[in-house]
């Protein structure tokens, strides 16, 4: 037998397919009873080659790796756009680095690294990129901001640079504006300034150094407006040697209330003048000086007062001592009633000279008397008595000698007397004492003597005006109206030029004026203030406080 099948004989059903059993538990580990019994023979080893090796995993390698090949192709082709924007955006981060350190820095423009110039760049690459935008903005602002600085500094140019750059980025605005405004100010302001300063240098040419056109108060003007400015601290400099000059001359002179003046306008113009310390020296040592000498005068004239040597020829008098005060003090409140008192007792003699007859004597002493004090009160009534004896001579020279009274007045006379009388009294009471002329008291009472000289009624209001001048002042003084007080102290100083009450009105009036320089000055009120200290200056020209309160208003102006 060959062992062969016949294919004829081959029953399918006794055919018995093969099967791969349960895949399910094939990772499982095999259950012992299944397994039949074998016997295991040593093993050897096996030398395997590459060519011993299953070829069939190379293909699927081949192909795994063509689809990769292939997938990547595919991405790159269909994300080429995202891929080509990405490839700028390392420079793009680069340029904008170098724009904000640039920006840091305060390179705004003008130059191949400038912020500016970096930001446009980084806009060239990414024209929508919002860091860039905002980046030119800022520079913009900076620019304002370096206009601004620029203006301060009265660099004009650079701030009209800057400010041109800042339009350009910004595009105009609010805060644009402003600054043209502000930078259109500063260049009118120089070309102010400017003409200031020839104004100045001509008033310091023609030796102005006072008041509002003077040089300092110009040179001052444009060092308010710019404190830098070379041309004006010199004219300055000039301003103060002048003014020392000035001093020095008026101390020459025996001015030393001038040179006083001087001095406190210097230091207050110029507090750190180089001569400033020996200049205050020299003006304090010649006002001790003529104070000592003011003092000396004085003393002698109140002993003469009181020695009855009222006038006379030469030095050894009252008159003579009180006006050689006033020569070198011409508003020396001392002096001034120490006048008042000679007049006062001129008067005195002259009445006693009508008492006891003698008109002429009583004349010369009354024009003696009014060159003194020509509106005084007493002189007025004495001059009255005068003019009724002389009326009375011609028809009684014996009554005019010894002084009898004129002839009665008729009723007409004597009604119009009693007119004025009441006019006048009413005319004291509204305090009109010696103004307006012709209907003041002091003209309606004269009025009234005029017609009866001896009218007592007439005398003792014309008299008794002083009194009312003193009751007024002090009620206006106390209510603040200082000017108002100032005139009745002057109407004080005519009705009765040697009044007692005279030189304390005038200290009292004067500390007044100047609490109301030093108000006014701390108001900001700087040319009402200076009125008030002119004031001060007149009435208490030694008032130490003068100079502080003048320093206020230098300052402050």
């Amino acid at each position: 037998m060959s062992g062969r099948r016949d294919p004829s004989s081959f029953d399918p059903r006794s055919r018995t397919e093969p099967v791969l059993g349960d895949l399910e538990h094939l990772d499982d580990p095999p259950r012992r009873e299944d397994l039949p019994a074998f016997t295991a023979e040593p093993s050897r080893p096996v030398r395997r080659t590459i060519e011993s090796r299953s070829p069939s995993r190379w293909p699927w390698f081949a192909l795994v790796l063509a689809l990769v090949v292939v997938g990547g192709g595919a991405w790159i082709w269909t994300h080429q756009n995202a891929l080509r924007e990405d490839l700028p955006r390392t420079q793009l981060n680069a340029v904008l680095a170098r724009a904000d350190a640039a920006l840091a820095a305060g390179r705004l423009s003008g130059a191949a690294d400038s912020a500016r110039d970096q930001y446009e760049a980084a806009l060239a690459l990414d024209p929508d990129n919002e860091s860039a935008i905002a980046g030119l903005r800022r520079v913009g602002e900076a620019e304002l901001r370096r206009a601004q600085d620029a203006i301060r500094a009265g660099k004009l140019d650079d701030a009209r640079a800057a400010l041109e750059e800042a339009r350009g980025l910004l595009g105009g605005g609010a805060q644009v504006a402003a600054i043209e405004s502000a930078l259109n100010r500063a260049a009118n302001r120089g070309d102010t300034l400017d003409h200031l300063i020839d104004q100045a240098n001509a008033a310091l040419a023609a030796g102005k150094l006072d008041g509002g056109n003077g040089a300092p108060a110009l040179f001052r003007q444009v060092l308010a407006s710019d404190p830098g400015n070379a041309v004006a601290r010199h004219g300055m400099d000039k301003a103060g040697a002048a003014l020392a000059a000035r001093a020095q001359g008026q101390l020459q002179q025996g001015d030393f209330r001038g040179a006083q003046r001087t001095l406190d306008n210097l230091a207050a113009i110029l507090p750190t003048f180089s001569g400033l310390p020996d200049l205050r020296a020299a003006v304090a040592q010649a006002q001790r000086d003529a104070q000592a000498q003011r003092d000396q005068h004085l003393a002698q004239g109140d002993a003469d007062l009181r020695a009855g040597k009222f006038t006379g020829e030469g030095d050894d008098n009252a008159l003579a001592q009180y006006q050689a005060v006033l020569t070198q003090d011409p508003g020396n409140a001392q002096a001034h009633a120490g006048l008042g008192q000679v007049a006062q007792a001129l008067i005195v003699q002259a009445n006693a000279a009508l008492d006891a007859g003698h008109p002429q004597d009583a004349a010369a002493l009354l024009d003696a008397a009014g060159k003194l004090a020509p509106k005084s009160a007493d002189l007025a009534a004495a001059r009255s008595r005068l003019r009724a004896l002389a009326a009375a001579a011609p028809s009684n020279a014996v009554d005019a000698q010894t002084g009898s009274p004129q002839p009665a007045m008729t009723p007409a006379q004597s009604a119009h007397v009693a007119r004025l009388i009441r006019q006048a009294t009413a005319a004291a009471h509204r305090g009109d004492l010696m103004l307006p002329p012709g209907d003041s008291a002091y003209d309606l009472y004269r009025a009234a003597l005029a017609i009866d000289g001896n009218n007592a009624a007439a005398q003792a209001g014309l008299q008794d005006l002083p009194r009312i001048a003193r009751t007024l002042f002090a009620h206006a003084l106390h209510g603040g109206q200082l000017d108002r007080a100032g005139d009745l102290q002057a109407t004080l100083a005519q009705l009765s030029p040697g009044d007692a009450a005279l030189p304390a009105m005038q200290q009292s009036l004067g500390g007044a004026w100047l609490d109301r320089a030093r108000a006014l000055a701390d108001q900001g009120r700087y040319d009402d203030a200076r009125r008030a200290l002119d004031e001060v200056r007149r009435l208490t020209p030694d008032d130490p406080r003068i100079s502080e309160v003048d320093n206020r208003i230098g300052y402050g102006n």
